[in-house]
């Protein structure tokens, strides 16, 4: 959870998701639907998927235990090598090394690494530095003292230098550079699009729903029908053309429910929901898509930006 996620949003969902998923076996157990119905809200939805299929392997080749060594942690899904070293030291007391963003940051200073620490060459030397910096049984010691002191005292922009038990062996800050490092990537302007989203319902008051596909951003989730507005659309023609791409269907437009302004990483979205209605053909009743009723709303994972235009109809509807 705490992959691209901080510690104080992901507390609440953390106590909550081992009240409902206590162990490994609970994981593996349940549904894709349960996992991600759970996960949301915190974004990033492939770590949700990759843990469920990860529980599945734990429970199947490891007999519901993780293994203890980086090589056989690699091969599990959602385990990337940073986080295999942190699971081997902490867990298991294994002289691992680990590089994670704190850690990262923490040994780029140490030893005065400049530039764009993501590129290989860089990241190769970092990794090369974490590894001499764990002493012989050590392992566990150096995780956690890299995660503590990244995350206390070496933080991102005004590391608290003064407080550094290992001040006086820092590079960059003999050198005066500190706070220019790790060096960060100029952000260039941000995408914004505007979506447009079919609310359709049936006479019980279910909502029409589609599964996203299983790769890619919200991967899996659930959400109501809708697409992109293109250069030169109105909102009700990109509706129009978006339903008939994807559900093979003509509508009618009554009214508009909500709008909805969210940000992911890397663009921003509107969001604007219609509640519509079929004039040309009939809604798909396939693999991938669904009624939700109110009563099992907890059920399907939707995306935030999804669940808020949800609520702004409900609270709509009982006005």
């Amino acid at each position: 959870m705490l992959q691209q996620t901080r510690v104080e949003t992901v507390a609440q969902y953390y106590r909550r998701f081992l009240e409902r998923f206590p162990d490994v076996q609970a994981v593996a157990a349940a549904s894709l639907d349960e996992v991600l119905s759970a996960w949301e809200g915190m974004g990033y939805y492939a770590r949700a998927r990759n843990l469920h299929r990860a529980a599945a392997i734990v429970m199947e080749k490891y007999h519901g235990k993780l293994p203890p060594t980086v090589e056989e942690l690699l091969r599990i899904p959602g385990i990337g090598r940073s986080t295999a070293g942190a699971i081997s030291a902490i867990a298991f007391g294994r002289d691992a090394p680990i590089l994670d963003a704190n850690a990262r940051r923490v040994i780029a200073r140490l030893f005065a690494v400049e530039g764009d620490l993501r590129k290989a060459g860089t990241e190769k030397l970092l990794w090369e530095r974490s590894t001499g910096l764990v002493e012989k049984g050590k392992g566990r010691d150096t995780a956690l003292a890299l995660m503590d002191l990244g995350a206390a005292v070496c933080i991102p922009k005004e590391p608290r230098c003064g407080e550094c038990p290992i001040g006086d062996f820092c590079a960059a800050y003999r050198a005066g550079i500190h706070r220019e490092i790790p060096w960060v990537r100029p952000r260039g302007a941000v995408p914004h699009h505007d979506i447009v989203a079919a609310l359709f319902l049936d006479a019980s008051g279910g909502y029409f729903l589609l599964r996203r596909p299983p790769k890619g951003l919200l991967g899996g989730l659930w959400s109501f029908p809708s697409g992109k507005r293109e250069p030169g659309e109105s909102l009700e023609g990109a509706l129009q053309r978006s339903i008939r791409e994807k559900l093979g269907v003509g509508i009618a437009i009554q009214r508009k429910v909500g709008t909805v302004r969210h940000a992911y990483s890397h663009y921003r979205i509107t969001l604007h929901g219609y509640c519509c209605k079929v004039s040309e053909g009939s809604l798909p009743s396939e693999d991938g898509t669904g009624w939700m009723h109110v009563e099992e709303a907890g059920k399907y994972a939707l995306p935030r930006a999804y669940r808020k235009l949800l609520e702004q109809f409900q609270v709509e509807e009982s006005q």
